[in-house]
């Protein structure tokens, strides 16, 4: 039973301003969020009173946290030593976009009861404490994120797996392979595979969902610039975020996240950010764009550079670059995601950079010569990622080419899969399964440790956990295509 036990950092004025919007919203449930360390938001529900019925705001759950046991939580703690606290962050407050009952929605932060300090594991923690890491280094005060998420809406899904069965079935009204099928009648309009990619309704049958969840998104305060169908048949789907600072940008991926899966179930369909749920189309991916500031200022610019980019923005591709095949054990992080991640498709596996080539792993975007618009775009990614541990990591990987000069060698201007078979083995590629991207930040991950912004049990137990619960759990199981390749040897 959660127990208000622990003293904190108090800001009167946000907490006044939270109790405002409880009493102008006639609140009745408190929803506390917080981050398990694979990505996924978990949560507990307090009565609205318990913020507001106390007259000294200072005295109230706000300086003493609220507890709850962190053993359930993936990636946390031991039954022996459960208890944790979160803190309240009054910033993140906002009229839960989901709920029937007005609920007030507030992130939090994961605090140890006995230390009374942070939580290493909290991943937003980690991404806090990469925001200070960056500000200590010199090289700039702030660093701005644009994730470009990418996901699925389908009529159905259904899936299992058993000792002696294993499956999946996947269905939208919207997918090709219905263009047969006695609908009474079938209307057609199915977009073919790889053709999603912008045709206008009827075959972009999901307009008005995409909206609704873009008018949810702006209602929490999360700014989007833009929505549309993706590449993919069967309700491929991109809405885009507008740019913003590390740790809030991560909180509203989230939130996105939250809202595109209540309005999907709402409307009796379901969404999923699984990087790749269908075979012989476009899976999901989650390019990241991010550029750093300092004194308002982006130093990714120079009208001189190559693509109008600095050298120090060249240094922190380098560093992307050189890291990538670690930096994908978190940006990359599930078995699914080199299903998507695979040479000779559009997938961005191969580590260069261009100022147009989708195929790079990095990308300079040309659209604008505007100096604050110029950053850098790192493609390989996807939407199953853990974004305050991603976005995190790719920092971390940049600060460290900044500070050591890391020459990422010359763009690569060429259409990749023209290359001959000589010239395309002198381009690297990123790691072809979660496997080697674990043995990967096992080599190489002390970049990360840097500022002690992860720490050594944040890197050991995520390599634990990925290799016991996703890769063996894959591994061991039969996969239903053995069937048809070898069950009449």
């Amino acid at each position: 039973m959660p127990k208000k036990v622990m003293k904190g950092a108090f800001d009167e004025k946000a907490v006044k301003n939270v109790i405002k919007i409880v009493k102008e919203n006639d609140i009745k449930i408190i929803d506390l969020k917080f981050n398990d360390l694979p990505g996924l938001w978990q949560h507990f529900s307090i009565p609205a009173t318990e913020l507001t019925g106390i007259d000294d705001p200072a005295t109230s759950i706000w300086v003493e946290g609220i507890g709850f046991d962190g053993s359930s939580i993936r990636g946390f703690q031991k039954i022996h030593e459960s208890d944790m606290i979160l803190q309240l962050d009054p910033a993140t407050a906002v009229v839960d976009p989901a709920c029937d009952v007005p609920t007030l929605s507030i992130i939090c932060d994961v605090y140890d009861p006995v230390t009374k300090k942070p939580y290493s594991r909290d991943p937003r923690y980690v991404a806090k404490k990469a925001d200070e890491y960056l500000k200590s280094t010199g090289i700039a005060d702030t660093s701005y994120w644009g994730p470009e998420m990418e996901f699925f809406i389908f009529d159905d899904i259904r899936f299992d797996q058993t000792a002696n069965a294993g499956y999946y079935f996947i269905d939208s009204v919207e997918g090709v392979w219905n263009s047969g099928k006695d609908e009474k009648p079938n209307l057609g309009y199915k977009p073919r595979y790889k053709e999603g990619y912008f045709p206008v309704p009827p075959h972009d049958s999901i307009q008005d969902l995409r909206s609704e969840m873009m008018l949810a998104m702006i209602k929490t305060g999360i700014d989007v610039e833009v929505h549309h169908h993706e590449v993919a048949t069967a309700g491929q789907c991109e809405i885009d975020m507008r740019y913003g600072p590390l740790v809030k940008m991560a909180d509203s991926c989230l939130m996105y996240k939250y809202i595109v899966k209540n309005i999907s179930k709402k409307h009796n369909m379901v969404a999923t950010f699984m990087p790749k749920p269908l075979f012989g189309d476009n899976g999901s991916g989650m390019h990241t764009h991010q550029s750093l500031w300092k004194g308002g200022k982006n130093i990714f610019f120079d009208p001189r550079g190559y693509s109008l980019i600095s050298q120090t923005a060249k240094y922190y591709i380098g560093g992307l670059l050189k890291h990538a095949p670690a930096l994908m054990a978190f940006c990359a992080p599930t078995t699914n995601s080199y299903k998507r991640l695979v040479p000779g498709y559009e997938a961005p596996v191969n580590l260069a950079y261009s100022q147009r080539n989708r195929s790079a792993a990095v990308r300079i975007p040309v659209y604008s010569e505007n100096p604050k618009t110029k950053r850098i775009e790192f493609r390989p990614p996807d939407t199953s990622c853990n974004p305050y541990l991603s976005f995190a990591a790719m920092l971390m990987a940049g600060i460290d080419g900044i500070q050591n000069k890391t020459d990422p060698g010359e763009p690569l201007e060429k259409d990749i899969f023209e290359l001959s078979a000589k010239e395309a083995a002198k381009v690297p590629t990123v790691p072809g399964s979660l496997e080697e991207s674990i043995a990967a930040l096992e080599k190489d991950y002390k970049f990360l440790l840097k500022g002690d912004v992860f720490t050594q049990d944040v890197i050991d137990v995520w390599i634990e956990y990925k290799r016991a619960k996703e890769i063996d759990g894959v591994r061991l199981r039969p996969h239903p295509y053995e069937f048809y390749l070898y069950f009449d040897v």
